[in-house]
């Protein structure tokens, strides 16, 4: 039996409202075009649904059971129809998306707030990841995207679109403060006490090789989970850090800690948007996601 979906949704108007007239007016019909719709429902079916009188129409029992199941997936479909309005206004929704604390601090925390404030009512779910981990998670789903700091070789399943370079560089407190006036060499700052990421991490590969290109080996002093947790520990002595310029700029600013200059230039890097091209993703996410290129891209906006 392959009745169509119009002829129950007909059905539900007419059984709801006990009316023909009244079912053809909310559904923007003629009255004659909803009484054959139910009449070829009626043979479909094989019985008799309805009850005509000049009062109007009664269901008989047969209608009153098919009623009872047209009602919920009917009210079903208007609850999914509204969820989507609400979602394509961007009244509800979510996003899901893996973001490294340099992008965090560097770049997103600005279109973040701007997103918020634009559109409340969305629900943001954020996952502190590095690379390796926002590339896994995108691949499988968990995320809709993400933004980290990103090697130069990766997976080529997923697609990335460099958003901003991050250029690190070392920073001293007061202690060290006879370095403040001297170029070091590299190979010069290692015979200070040194403050790094952990050697689970992107970062701390990306510095083992800076130092091994110049034949030496990177041991610090203190290693720690997170970005963050570096530029404390330089204020209050404990060694030079290596952390990029953007979240040391207040405190160098401030006098709580200066820059060390060095000889060598230490190779910048990219923070990068990452998605998988095989994979939709939301409504918001999309807004999110436009809102983040606008930011790093000003100048392609409309293009």
């Amino acid at each position: 039996m392959a009745v169509t979906y119009d002829y129950y949704r007909i059905f539900y108007f007419v059984a709801k409202y006990r009316s023909f007239t009244r079912a053809a007016h909310i559904l923007m019909n003629s009255q004659p075009n909803i009484t054959r719709a139910m009449n070829n429902l009626e043979q479909e079916l094989g019985c008799t649904l309805f009850l005509r009188s000049h009062r109007g129409v009664t269901l008989t029992p047969e209608g009153e059971k098919l009623f009872a199941h047209v009602q919920i997936a009917q009210e079903q479909f208007q609850a999914a129809e509204a969820e989507l309005a609400s979602d394509k206004a961007l009244q509800k929704g979510h996003v899901s998306l893996g973001v490294s604390e340099i992008a965090m601090h560097c770049l997103l925390l600005p279109v973040l707030r701007k997103f918020h404030l634009a559109y409340p009512g969305v629900h943001i779910r954020i996952t502190n990841c590095s690379a390796p981990q926002a590339i896994n998670a995108v691949k499988s789903g968990q995320m809709e995207f993400a933004v980290v700091t990103m090697p130069e070789e990766m997976d080529k399943a997923v697609h990335k679109l460099p958003l901003a370079e991050v250029q690190d560089i070392v920073v001293a407190g007061e202690q060290f403060a006879g370095l403040r006036d001297r170029t070091l060499g590299i190979e010069e700052i290692t015979e200070y006490p040194l403050i790094c990421l952990g050697r689970d991490t992107k970062t701390f590969e990306f510095y083992s090789h800076l130092f091994a290109d110049y034949g030496l080996v990177l041991e610090p002093d203190i290693e720690v989970a997170a970005t963050d947790q570096i530029l404390p520990l330089v204020k209050n002595d404990l060694g030079l850090g290596f952390l990029p310029g953007a979240l040391a700029e207040d405190a160098i600013h401030k006098g709580e800690v200066f820059e060390i200059h060095l000889k060598e230039k230490i190779p910048a890097r990219h923070i990068c948007m990452v998605w998988d091209p095989g994979r939709p993703i939301g409504i918001a996410a999309r807004e999110l996601e436009k809102m983040i290129r606008e930011s790093a891209h000003p100048e392609k906006q409309g293009s």
